[in-house]
């Protein structure tokens, strides 16, 4: 006779939708008070020491160095069986060393506040052809693909959150199909998060892994965002999009490529734009693993603000470290109007530890567009734009060393060293730009943090 399987562990209401990364470690917490399986608590926390100078935000006047240290707190408690599930996870934000004049927004404070307030119902076997079908209701986190469009920020210190709900239909690892109608959560400093019924955010999205050298994702976002009073703020976008890849494999070579296209309105004028992403790689067949991959970005940018064409492509609710850089405090390079190819080495000496080095060189897409996050060109968020294009589009390479050594699922490390040479671009820009005094000389950013959970 055979043995009975024993039963896979119960998952919480946001399994499907974030990394797996995101929410499985051991539940030590839940164990210290000998709680039952279907009651998950636990807490996690993060604390980030960054520094790096000679800043050129338009929007940091006194070109100081900036060290900041940034702790990121969250508590989970579900409720969870086979079929049903409920979710609370809390997020609190801080920043401290936060001087005048130094880079803080919502981007790096959003405290005490509701990250995830959700249910969600699951069928296994639907049909009776081994289909699972999940169905979320509530506020929630989703991470799609690669990530580029809509993400739980991993570096970043606070997090993108949506009200509404999301489904999805699976064959185990074969394939899935998902589909969202959201609300986008907008942040707030020190207030309650709030949602606006002038901020829709809708998509389908599809993906198949039945070929190991073809993997396949492809996904339509509608956005409908009029909540500014800013008639030139407000964007009505349809993003489509196609990813296909091969995941890495010793001594085999692994691709990444995506193309994503964008239409529609920002304000009252046309948009059309798009991202073009490249990646080869290469893993050696040795008792180390390394790995060699070169990268291309393209993303198309603005070639004048007072023309009836808008081409800034916008990353909506997506993660900025990706192939990019470092973020935290620093994080100069946005998926807009940048033009940058570059080469990286990962070297996993053991399970748990690895060691990264990058060189990317970065341009402007066109050079009278804004570099920076083109959504918020205002005096007061650090975009430096020259619109007659005299300064040109070199704004120079950037070398970056990092390293990983997660001890467990609950406790790791990451440090890392980017220096950044900046290009002829910013020693052309005009007074009227805003680049703060030394803005034009390289920039050296550190950053070193721990994560543990429990």
């Amino acid at each position: 006779m055979t043995p009975k399987q024993p039963d896979a562990p119960l998952e919480p209401a946001d399994a499907v939708l974030i990394r797996t990364k995101e929410w499985k470690w051991n539940r030590y917490l839940r164990d210290l008070f000998h709680l039952p399986d279907w009651l998950d608590m636990s807490l996690e926390h993060r604390t980030r020491f960054g520094v790096y100078d000679h800043p050129w935000r338009s929007n940091q006047p006194l070109g100081r160095t900036d060290p900041q240290i940034e702790q990121r707190s969250r508590v989970r408690l579900g409720l969870q069986s086979r079929a049903v599930k409920f979710l609370f996870e809390g997020q609190d934000s801080r920043v401290h060393l936060d001087d005048p004049g130094d880079f803080v927004n919502i981007s790096t404070v959003n405290k005490m506040d509701i990250l995830q307030l959700l249910g969600s119902v699951t069928a296994e076997n639907v049909l009776k052809n081994d289909l699972r079908a999940d169905l979320h209701v509530g506020r929630l986190t989703m991470d799609f693909g690669r990530r580029w469009l809509i993400a739980r920020n991993g570096m970043r210190n606070t997090t993108n959150a949506f009200d509404g709900m999301h489904g999805q239909l699976a064959k185990k690892e074969a394939w899935r199909l998902r589909a969202f109608l959201v609300e986008p959560v907008m942040r707030d400093e020190v207030e309650l998060d709030e949602q606006s019924q002038r901020h829709l955010f809708w998509g389908v999205y599809g993906e198949t892994n039945q070929m190991p050298w073809l993997r396949m994702n492809a996904y339509y976002f509608g956005l409908n965002d009029q909540q500014s009073s800013n008639v030139a703020r407000q964007r009505t976008f349809s993003t489509f999009g196609m990813h296909v890849l091969k995941k890495p494999g010793k001594g085999q070579i692994d691709y990444s490529l995506e193309s994503i296209w964008q239409t529609g309105k920002r304000g009252n004028i046309d948009h059309f734009a798009h991202l073009q992403h490249v990646i080869l790689g290469y893993t050696f067949d040795l008792p180390w693993s390394l790995r060699f991959l070169f990268h291309y970005d393209y993303a198309s940018g603005d070639r004048n603000q007072n023309d009836s064409q808008d081409s800034a492509f916008d990353t909506l609710f997506g993660a900025r470290r990706l192939e990019f850089n470092p973020i935290g405090n620093f994080g100069p390079f946005f998926g807009s109007n940048i033009n940058s190819p570059g080469w990286r080495m990962i070297l996993t000496p053991s399970k748990g530890l690895k060691f990264q080095l990058k060189h990317r060189v970065w341009y402007l897409a066109t050079s009278r567009g804004a570099f920076g996050n083109s959504l918020y060109v205002t005096s007061t968020n650090g975009v430096l734009r020259d619109e007659t294009g005299g300064s040109g589009n070199f704004l120079g390479h950037d070398v970056e060393i990092r390293a990983q050594w997660k001890i467990s699922d609950n406790w790791n490390f990451d440090a890392g060293y980017t220096h950044w040479f900046k290009g002829s671009y910013f020693d052309r820009l005009p007074p009227s730009s805003g680049l703060p005094p030394g803005g034009n000389l390289d920039s050296n950013y550190f950053y070193l943090e721990t994560t543990f959970r429990i």
